[in-house]
């Protein structure tokens, strides 16, 4: 069971500056999660092990073989207006058999306690994608009464998840109820509440922020690139659950609808984000969250780690 504490709940939320955009990490839970080889079940018996240095503590526990994930949220300062990428858990859920199921955190409060970010204020919500973790708090409210928890933002939301997990495919074609009860809770109202841009391909949110397509984990799964001042990020959502996805690029998370196609599209990612010296954000990489990637051989390895300031 995973525990609902955060040790930093009354420090400032840290946050990055790249040119003119500020990227706030606020994290909502961090701990181990899942056996390692479960999460990646492709990666060699000894990939673990041989990089123990870079993996444990904040990403792998080696004593009881748990990977170490963060729920966290980024938020972004950016022309002016305010991007939530990627709104967490959400709470009172019904996901029956997950960890999930009930969950309980303080989120908009936290929002505001550690940035000075009331719900209200918030322009934009960015889901890279679907997934529980990743639209709870889209919506709030009692149990059946969701609505959105930004009242005046617009909520972008990948087409192809969209449709892919939408009444018109069965809810992801009827394999898991999960996929019908988070649609109806965290996406369902913010069709009806008119707040939904639905964008496939690319789309470009101001002249720093720009999503693109990146398919595999889910159909519609995608990613934010930040570009600003001769400065660089991509925020990858779940392209990469591990820093050991980096060291091998071909392995994927238990958790991708098509293995296959995840791969290509991280390969792709991560070798733009060496060409073009962008730091890597994934949604659930513990430690400092965010990492530069280099090239070693014909391979990938981990590069400097994110450095932050306290708001």
């Amino acid at each position: 069971m995973l525990s609902r504490v955060d040790g930093m709940d009354t420090e400032n939320a840290p946050s990055i500056v790249l040119g003119d955009v500020e990227i706030i990490r606020l994290v909502e839970w961090q701990g181990p999660y899942i056996p390692a080889r479960t999460l990646v079940p492709d990666a060699l018996e000894g990939l673990w092990e041989e990089n123990r240095d870079r993996l444990a503590p904040d990403h792998w526990n080696p004593d009881d073989d748990q990977a170490v994930v963060a729920l966290q949220t980024w938020i972004l300062r950016s022309g002016g207006r305010i991007i939530v990428v990627d709104p967490g858990v959400g709470n009172d859920r019904e996901r029956p058999g997950s960890v999930f199921h009930h969950w309980r955190s303080d989120f908009p409060d936290r929002l505001t306690r550690r940035t000075g970010i009331r719900p209200e204020d918030v322009d934009i919500v960015v889901d890279t994608h679907l997934h529980a973790d990743h639209v709870g708090w889209n919506t709030t409210g009692p149990a059946g009464e969701w609505v959105p928890t930004f009242p005046n933002a617009r909520y972008l939301l990948p087409a192809a998840d969209d449709f892919h997990f939408g009444p018109a495919n069965a809810y992801g074609g009827g394999l898991r109820v999960d996929d019908r009860l988070i649609y109806e809770d965290s996406i369902a109202p913010l069709h009806r509440a008119g707040q939904v841009v639905s964008w496939d391909g690319t789309h470009r949110i101001d002249a720093a922020l720009t999503l693109e397509s990146a398919p595999g984990h889910t159909p519609g799964s995608s990613v934010l690139r930040v570009d600003s001042g001769g400065e660089r990020a991509v925020l990858v959502g779940d392209l990469v659950h591990n820093p050991v996805q980096i060291l091998a690029p071909a392995c994927s998370s238990c958790l991708c609808l098509d293995p296959v196609g995840a791969a290509a599209s991280r390969r792709r990612v991560l070798e733009r984000a060496v060409d073009e010296r962008e730091l890597v954000i994934p949604a659930h990489f513990g430690g400092a969250g965010a990492v530069e990637v280099r090239r070693a051989g014909s391979g990938l390895t981990l590069g400097p780690w994110a450095a932050y300031r306290t708001l």
